[in-house]
């Protein structure tokens, strides 16, 4: 059911921006509390950004990660009214061309719309990363694999182990030991369903840059590994390994350090979104992300066959079981039954 004080505050803040006559139609949203709406009016079409702060959402950190990204050039959507008390924003419409769906509609896509992943990222990596960012350096890693024990293990009715205790230690270590670059501008939730193919703009501008309201400075690998190991999609290994390497070569870094680093954050995410989408399904009520597990636990186990993370592989295989099919029957059998903690 709709909430009748919360559809007022959103048609003034519409009728104040001059979209009060526009039509609205609902959009897809993503994991979060935040809904969106397309609008269509006499000045053409435009995004409503709804994120009651009730919901803990800010739409505050968004438009000010949009208005820096437009600074540098990229392509962040245009902030044309906004109302941080209430949780709104009215945006501009980038179109609905994400790279996951053209990827799927050919295939043959693929290569090439990651090399434009790779490129954007080494242009966003020319720029100091904004000094209102907030890090995402060893000890922050650290903490967000914590969800995976706290989510995943009572899911499948499983107690964390010592094991279970001892990984965030292991993330901090290898993080410091393995670290050697300056921290960078990071969009975090950095994928192809968040990405947008402009092909009427220039360069690095042919993104559409979507869900960025998390960003955060932290290693240069993090948004890489982010697209190459997407939790919602398979990448082709092939495009993996080159689009990493030419990321290596470009930059200038020694290959063999930023691999270990690479499968180090590759871990650590994966980790982290094991939890998430346990979380997702037991208390937020959405059972496919569940079926997203598989594929985040085999980036888990590649990531952790890297020699330099021996320590660490051995510890996440004794704290944490597998997803089989019928552990992951079991977290959907709880679904949407769990109190948010």
């Amino acid at each position: 059911m709709s909430d009748p004080t919360r559809e007022h505050r959103i048609s003034s803040f519409l009728i104040a921006a001059g979209w009060g006559q526009a039509t609205r139609q609902p959009l897809a949203g993503d994991a979060s509390a935040r809904r969106y709406e397309r609008l269509a009016g006499k000045q053409g079409f435009s995004v409503l950004m709804d994120a009651p702060p009730i919901s803990g959402e800010s739409v505050a950190r968004f438009a000010r990660m949009a208005r820096w990204l437009r600074n540098c050039g990229f392509s962040a959507p245009e902030i044309l009214a906004e109302d941080d008390a209430a949780g709104l924003l009215l945006l501009e419409d980038l179109g609905d061309d994400l790279l996951a769906r053209l990827i799927a509609a050919d295939p043959s896509r693929e290569a090439p719309l990651y090399a434009e992943i790779t490129d954007f990222l080494l242009a966003l990596h020319r720029h100091p990363a904004p000094d209102f960012l907030l890090p995402l350096d060893g000890p922050a890693l650290a903490e967000l694999t914590r969800l995976a024990p706290e989510w995943y293990l009572p899911g499948i009715g499983a107690k964390p182990n010592a094991a279970a205790s001892e990984v965030p230690g292991l993330i901090e270590a290898a993080y410091c030991k393995l670290n050697d670059q300056t921290p960078v501008a990071s969009l975090r939730d950095f994928h192809a369903e968040n990405l947008l193919w402009l092909p009427g703009r220039v360069g690095p501008a042919r993104l559409g840059l979507l869900d960025f309201q998390d960003a955060v400075a932290t290693h240069p690998a993090y948004d890489l590994v982010s697209a190459l190991q997407d939790a919602r999609r398979d990448v082709m290994p092939a495009v993996e390994a080159t689009e990493r390497a030419r990321y290596t070569r470009a930059k200038g870094l020694e290959q063999g350090r930023f691999l270990a680093i690479y499968a180090l954050l590759g871990a650590q995410r994966s980790l982290r979104i094991l939890g998430v989408f346990a979380r997702l399904c037991m208390v937020a009520g959405k059972p496919h992300y569940v079926d997203l597990m598989p594929r985040t636990w085999a980036y888990i186990e590649r990531n952790l066959a890297h020699p330099d993370l021996a320590d660490l592989a051995a510890a996440i295989h004794a704290a944490l079981p597998a997803p089989t099919p019928e552990r992951l029957e079991r977290i959907k059998g709880q679904c949407g039954q769990h109190l948010k903690h």
